[in-house]
Order: structure tokens, then sequence, then C-alpha cells
């Protein structure tokens, strides 16, 4: 059976550009990037355009691939709001590689500064350092990869998300067989609370992060090795949320005891249990009745400690809309460079959401957004909906 044929992009399907006012200031910065070779003035393509464009790939449905944004900057309502020119699959394609991804680490960090914390319980607001979820998730390629550093077509995007804003602040590209523990060691910073999964329980990393003036909250193992210094009383309400035991311990077996170099808090935690099914690879490893989560914040109370490691879960639902929601299974480049750009343009696109809402990027609201940028929604059918968002479950 034939594919149906693709149909061009038209000017009446493009719409919401207002929107992309706001961000275009912020984008001046870029414009002379990489231009120090164009003796003539004759570059047609800058890289405060390319990431405009790109914009419009993750807002617009029908701008759905290179080839789509390609004839759409030849529309001249897309060149007279966008202030871009006519570009080809050629200087599209070289941008990938012309273009340095850093570059848009200081629009990242601006954009952060505008936005406000989310509404949350107000437990978190006596940390001692801005809340971080750390992980990382596997991003296949659709094609053939042309950036020699890489032998496979799987990637890993290790994300530092700012759970209070509810938007990552540092994503990182590396080979999908990289050390997420390794790759966390080199991005360290003080101030902050990281809060882990059992994948990074390594005990080096835990010291790391103590001797930085950071926290951290990490699940470690279900048979982990530990001696009990002292037993912290339980309230009413932690026994209520869920806590079994809260411990300041000796963590480790004897030929490790050493390498934490002070004792730490472990709170055992009641959950429900996981059996992993053996008839198929799904499902994750199995689970017993409690998790056990080890802090070195020794003076918060105990429901504090087990809120702060319920919002991990955040970062996983960004995954899942980074994937499903931003057309990143569709890669518009196949070099390294060019793929961060684009995972940098969907962290901007998320920021976007934030600043524009003042709520988490949700598909709801993704979907709406790009009714309105299609024009089958109008702008007071989108202020309505963004009016009547509920608030954030905490």
């Amino acid at each position: 059976m034939a594919m149906p044929k693709r149909q061009p992009v038209k000017e009446s399907a493009l719409s919401g550009f207002k929107y992309f006012k706001k961000i275009l200031p912020i984008l001046d910065s870029l414009h002379g990037y990489a231009t120090e070779r164009d003796k003539a003035g004759n570059r047609m393509l800058h890289y405060d355009q390319y990431i405009c464009l790109q914009l419009l790939f993750f807002f617009n449905p029908i701008v759905s691939s290179m080839r789509s944004i390609v004839q759409a900057s030849g529309l001249k309502k897309v060149q007279k709001q966008l202030g871009v020119s006519p570009t080809s699959l050629g200087s599209f394609s070289e941008a990938s590689r012309v273009f340095d991804a850093d570059q848009l680490k200081p629009i990242i960090a601006e954009l952060g500064q505008q936005l406000k914390p989310l509404k949350h319980d107000t437990k978190l607001d006596c940390l001692p350092g801005e809340l971080l979820a750390i992980d990382g998730t596997e991003l296949t390629a659709l094609g053939k990869l042309t950036d020699h550093m890489f032998n496979s077509r799987d990637f890993k995007l290790h994300t530092h998300f700012d759970v209070l804003k509810g938007v990552p602040n540092d994503i990182d590209l590396t080979k999908a067989k990289d050390s997420e523990v390794e790759h966390l060691l080199e991005r360290l910073l003080p101030d902050r609370v990281y809060v882990k999964d059992r994948g990074y329980a390594c005990f080096k990393l835990l010291q790391s992060i103590h001797e930085i003036d950071s926290h951290f909250v990490c699940r470690i193992r279900d048979n982990s090795v530990y001696e009990v210094i002292e037993d912290n009383k339980l309230s009413k309400e932690d026994k209520d949320s869920g806590i079994i035991s809260d411990q300041v311990v000796w963590l480790g077996s004897e030929g490790k005891k050493g390498e934490i170099k002070q004792p730490i808090r472990l709170l055992k935690i009641s959950c429900k249990p996981h059996k992993k099914n053996s008839k198929t690879a799904r499902g994750g490893p199995a689970q017993g009745d409690h998790l056990l989560v080890a802090t070195n914040l020794l003076e918060l109370p105990a429901q504090t400690i087990s809120l702060i490691y319920k919002k991990r879960w955040t970062i996983e639902l960004f995954f899942r809309f980074f994937k499903h929601m931003l057309g990143c299974r569709h890669l518009l480049s196949h070099c390294k460079n060019g793929i961060e750009i684009q995972a940098y343009a969907a962290i901007i696109v998320c920021m976007l959401i934030a600043l524009w809402t003042g709520k988490k990027p949700t598909k709801r609201t993704v979907e709406m957004i790009q009714f309105y940028f299609t024009g089958w929604a109008d702008e007071e059918e989108l202020d309505n909906h963004i009016a009547n968002l509920k608030p954030d479950k905490d």
C-alpha cells in the first residue's frame, strides 16, 4: 500500500507567532556566532534563526521534519515573524555541525532565572540547596549516525531536573553505555540536594557530594550492609506516612566502611511489593515491601526526607513527556552536536511553556498550544485553557 503523499506546509496552517516574540530577544546573542569566516556577509542561516526554526518544529505538528522546516523557511509569514531567510536542506543540515550546542546553555540559564517555583509542599522550603532529581534515559536514533564517536544508535541523556520549577536545567548527551555515576561525579556543584535512585548508590559518589557541601537523598539496595549507631524516634505522622524506621548508621561492610567517612542517616520506607514478570523482560527488577533511602540530611524531619525521595518520580514523568510530546523520537540531526542542540531546544520549549502557563508542561497543554499554532484554536481559547489549569499535585 502506497504511503500518502506528504502535504506541503501552507502559511494558513501557521499561527501563534506572537509567543515567539518573547524568546527572540534572548536569542539575539547567538546571531553573530560562527560568522568569523563570513567576510562577504552572505550567510543566510544564523544560529538564532536556526533555533527559531527548531522551535517552530516543536510547537507546530505540521512542521514535522527537516524538509518541512526548510519549506516553512520559504514562507513570507515565517520570514517576517521570525526574521529568517529561505534556507536549503544543505544549509540546515550543515548548521548542526557549525553551531556549538554549548552556546545554548546561557540561554537556558537566563530562562531558568525567570521561572518561579511551582506550587509545592511547604516542607520543601527549608532545604539547604536546590532540589535536583538526577537520572539518565536512552534515546535511540532513527537513522544512520554519522558521528564517529558513536558505534551504535543509542544515546543517553543525563538530566538534572529542577523539581520545584518542573523543568530540566541541564542535559548532557553521551554514549548509552557510559557510566551515570562517573558522569555525575564530573558535574557536582555545591548547595544542591541530589535525589537519586539506586543506580547512583555508589559510596564514592555519596562521599563526593558530602565533601562538596551538597546533600543527597539516594535509594540504596535492599540488601545493603550497615551498622546501627542510633534509632531516631518516629512521630505518629512519620508512621502514618509509611516510615518504618529512621536510623543513623555506618554504611557498608568491613571492607567498605572507610569509603564513607561519616555516619549516614538511613530511612526504611514501606512500599507496594513488585514481582518481576519472568515471562517478559519488561517490568523492572523485583521489589519487596520497603525501600532503603540514605541521606546526609541529619536534621530534617523524616517525613521531609520521604517527600524528597518521592519527588524523584518527576524526572521519569519528564522523560516520558520529552520523548512522546516534544518530537524527540524524530532527530533533526544524527551527529552528536546536532542532537545536543535539539535536546537543549526541547529544554527551552519546556521553560517557555512553564513561563507562559505558570505550570509544568503537560500533554494536554502542549496539544492546546499546538492547536493554537496551527490556527485551530484562537488566543481566547488558549488563554481560557491556561486559566482553567488545575494546580499541580504535590
